[in-house]
């Protein structure tokens, strides 16, 4: 027998200790079925879960589960990303607690302190999957620096190089001048701050008394302005396109050029030109040939390009001497406040610099080509379908994508330099010198670059480096392409679309036909989860508090095609609940001896509540299959918490009870029989959102099973199971009974009051349902008589149409109607002046405009909510009206 209460920590460690002791994890155990593979987006080694893991892996682990269960051969890929910044800054901080730096350590002992660190603290996060039930193939996992896909990144850097495209350019890049290294947007942190805008008045050459102003949030790059541009159509500057500016401080002389990126309504109209020191002044620059000067050296101190008196002055030091000189200079027109955004570095904290550095590139323009062309043709597609538009985007404006950093935990660079800057790119040190020896005609001593590659450089690999490529394993011929790839919008650019295009190149085929894009998850007011704002939700203490199985399954009710998950702990408590439900239907099932035969035939069954069930069971089997499908994970849980809890908790169980307790032996053997089938199904359907539950139940349910739930076949169930006039009349009892306690709760019939009820107006058949259910329709909705209305219908009754016909429910002598209106009339005051207040607030033009766009959905939401419990409690005044 079950125990009373289901102890998830319990039953969590043992069944995962088995399932992957087991091998049931692992891929090749059916070799002549068809494939399913899904690759892991590779968690960083310093990483923890977080909420976004736990949703992201969890919609991945389903998938997995419903494929294994439909007899797949399944492969769910893991691995971890080595996060070269990330990992080396928790290195170099444990140096630093030793009075270390990386330095004092040379670059292979310091390689040789992170491979350390890795084993022996590195990875907790693949242990935090297991304890989400995550069911990869582990006996496979795969990590960015070790050996195998070492070769891949070498192999993939070496030819693009050869076949030219990847090359070493000056070009500006993100600079962070804490840790002296290149990083990509996504490592930049955006802040919004309220800034300065600074306007100085620039001398127009040979026009005396003529100046131009420009407005600057970084007064001290002005040092290495080379232009101002004015829109072409701007007629307050034309007549000074092709003169010059002379610059103060610097008295350099500068052109006046026509560009569009100019905007004539903002500030002044006239933009000052910074090169070397902003993305989009780098490219008006490039347009008209202007002189590229940079001012920062990598700390981000004025360098030796700058008057001598600010030079080795630190940025924002010589922001506030700028300004002051400009001043002094007559030259500062006004200051204003200006919002802005910032750009700071996510692991070191200080503000970014654009900084024109020599780093290596990859033509993004040439490989993003096929990539585009896959996504328009269809072979690989967005869902949802919106996202296609962010990847066109993104796409079709590609930068050329910087691939070096300046640290040393990373693949380092496969290229060496020649006495002469000669470079050489090749696989290996012995073969770079033999290049070396047949370009110089001797042998020549060689430095090796010292950068590392991007990590998203080896993470574009990741659904052919982890099956073996280079070389032609078994693995890369069965397992790739993949079928789906499961992430967050925020990486389309950053990873998806450098995995189509590298499996495009060196694969010559797409990496995945589908890439499912999943939400955020914020906390239940729409706000996105921040330390800052102290809402963030820790995915493991919530296991701990209410069970994996609860987690997984609130992340799946609420993952909606389009929509940010809002998560509470009253959420996951709720889907807590849904687990003790399913453990005390079971329970209850056990005490009554619902047993699961091996020879049970559903289609044998001949009563008709067992036929309903059974019909129903078809139904919700057939729309959760359809809705993992469709990746509509939400719709899949709804249909299971509804058949579950709602059909087979609340009305079979309850209309079985008689049975169970009667006499009569062929009616209690097939009501059990056909009670635990549905269980068993119900637990095959449940399994790839609750793994752990469903895998228990279904081992305590039998004394033998033919083997675990997470290797049973997936519940395919003949359409022809449905009995379409068993369903008419059970649904009918259910409509009626659930008619009568709608109108009990609405207008407050005390719990324990026996009402009578009447039918008027019923045709035949609804007629021989009431005289063939009376009983459970007396017990379920307690009513002291339920008869067909042979006159007139009493006074002080209450109406609900039931079909054909009516439900008359005398109510007068039950509740105190006079007092029931008020109460009423009281909350239906309370409820308008509720959504009289949103609706003011959404009428508000500041608080939609200004306000983050979840929290004007939350509060859209709210607002119908809210209207419907109007409606609601209108209706039942309006019942009470008839009394």
């Amino acid at each position: 027998m079950l125990d009373k209460t289901y102890r998830p920590a319990e039953v969590e460690k043992k069944h995962y200790t088995v399932w992957e002791d087991s091998g049931v994890f692992a891929c090749g155990g059916r070799p002549d079925a068809d494939t399913y593979t899904i690759v892991i987006p590779p968690p960083n080694v310093t990483g923890s879960l977080h909420m976004g893991h736990a949703l992201n892996n969890t919609l991945q682990d389903i998938l997995i589960r419903y494929h294994r269960m439909r007899g797949l051969d399944v492969l769910w890929q893991p691995g971890m990303d080595h996060a070269g910044i990330a990992t080396q800054m928790v290195v170099e901080r444990q140096l630093e607690r030793e009075n270390l730096t990386r330095h004092d350590l040379g670059r292979e002992k310091f390689i040789e302190r992170v491979w350390k660190w890795k084993a022996e603290s590195g990875g907790a996060i693949t242990g935090q999957l297991r304890r989400l039930g995550a069911s990869c193939d582990w006996s496979r996992e795969r990590f960015t620096m070790d050996d195998g896909l070492s070769a891949a990144v070498g192999k993939v850097f070496v030819d693009l190089y050869k076949q030219g495209l990847i090359y070493r350019d000056k070009r500006l890049v993100n600079w962070d001048p804490l840790l002296h290294t290149a990083i990509s947007d996504l490592e930049v942190e955006q802040r919004e701050v309220t800034g300065r805008m600074w306007y100085f008045r620039y001398p127009v050459e040979g026009r005396e008394g003529r100046y131009v102003t420009v407005g600057t949030t970084r007064p001290e790059t002005m040092l290495g302005d080379t232009g101002v541009a004015v829109h072409p159509d701007d007629g307050r500057y034309r007549d000074l396109v092709g003169q010059n500016c002379v610059l103060p401080i610097v008295n350099r002389v500068i052109p006046i050029i026509a560009d569009e990126y100019a905007d004539p309504e903002k500030g002044s109209g006239a933009v000052k030109i910074t090169p070397a020191h902003d993305f989009n002044d780098f490219e008006v620059g490039r347009r008209h040939n202007l002189e590229i000067i940079n001012v920062l050296d990598r700390d981000a101190r004025l360098n030796g390009n700058v008057p001598d008196h600010y030079r080795g002055v630190d940025r924002f030091e010589a922001r506030d001497a700028v300004v002051k000189e400009m001043e002094s200079l007559g030259l500062l027109e006004k200051v204003e406040e200006n919002p802005m955004t910032v750009p700071y570095g996510d692991r070191s904290g200080v503000v970014i610099e654009p900084w024109l550095t020599d780093q290596w590139f990859v033509d993004a323009a040439t490989l993003a080509k096929p990539a585009i062309e896959s996504v328009e043709q269809g072979r690989t597609r967005f869902v949802p379908a919106n996202w296609e538009k962010t990847y066109f985007d993104w796409m079709r404006n590609i930068q050329p994508w910087c691939i070096s950093r300046q640290i040393w935990w990373g693949h380092q660079v496969p290229a060496w330099y020649g006495p002469d800057g000669e470079i050489f790119v090749e696989l290996t040190e012995g073969e770079a010198l033999a290049a070396a020896e047949k370009h110089y005609g001797r042998k020549t001593e060689l430095k090796r670059d010292e950068d590392v590659l991007d990590t998203w450089f080896s993470s574009a690999l990741w659904p052919f480096s982890t099956l073996g490529w280079p070389e032609d394993t078994p693995e890369v011929g069965r397992y790739y392409p993949t079928d789906v790839l499961v992430t967050g919008f925020d990486i389309i650019f950053f990873w998806v679309a450098r995995m189509m295009m590298m499996g495009l190149r060196f694969m010559k085929t797409e990496p995945f036909h589908t890439v499912y894009i999943h939400a955020l998850v914020r906390d239940e007011k729409g706000q996105k989860m921040s330390k800052s704002k102290g809402n963030v939700m820790d995915p493991l203490e919530l296991i701990d508090k209410f069970g994996a199985d609860a987690l997984r399954f609130t992340l799946t009710a609420f993952a909606a095609q389009g929509r940010d998950v809002k998560m509470s702990k009253q959420r996951v408590e709720g889907y807590r609940n849904f687990c003790t439900k399913l453990w005390n239907a079971a329970r209850f099932c056990q005490m009554n001896e619902c047993v699961p035969s091996a020879g049970f035939d559903p289609a044998a069954c001949t009563l008709t509540l067992n036929r309903w069930i059974i019909g129903k069971t078809a139904e919700a089997a057939a729309a959760v299959s359809r809705a993992i499908d469709a990746y509509k994970f939400n719709d899949a849980a709804g249909a299971l918490y509804s058949f579950t809890w709602g059909t087979f908790c609340d009305w079979h169980l309850e209309f079985a009870k008689p049975v169970f307790q009667g006499d009569d032996a062929g009616a209690k053997a097939e009501t059990r029989a056909a009670t635990a089938w549905v269980l068993d199904q119900i637990l095959h359907l449940l399994h790839p959102i609750m793994p752990f539950i469903t895998e228990e139940l279904w081992q305590e349910m039998a004394a033998e099973r033919d083997g675990p739930l997470i290797a049973a076949p997936w519940p395919v169930l003949n359409a022809s199971l449905v009995d379409p006039s068993a369903e008419r009349e059970m649904d009918w009892v259910v409509r009626l009974i659930s008619a009568v306690r709608a109108v009990r709760s609405e207008l407050n019939v005390p719990p324990g009051g026996k009402i009578p009820m009447l039918l008027k107006d019923a045709g035949e058949e609804s007629k021989a349902r009431l005289r063939t259910h009376r009983d459970l329709i007396l017990t379920l909705a307690r009513l002291s008589g339920a008869e067909e209305l042979a006159g007139d219908e009493p006074k002080g009754a209450v109406r609900e149409v039931l079909d054909e016909a009516t439900l008359v429910l005398p109510l007068a002598d039950v509740i105190d109607v006079a007092g029931e209106r008020t109460r009423l009339e009281k909350e239906i005051a309370k409820v308008e002046a509720d959504i009289s207040r949103m609706d003011k607030k959404l009428s508000n033009e500041n608080f939609t405009a200004k306000a983050p766009p979840e929290v004007v959905e939350t509060e859209r939401e709210r607002l119908a909510e809210a209207t419907q419990v109007k409606t609601r409690l209108q209706d039942s005044v309006d019942r009470l009206a008839a009394i």
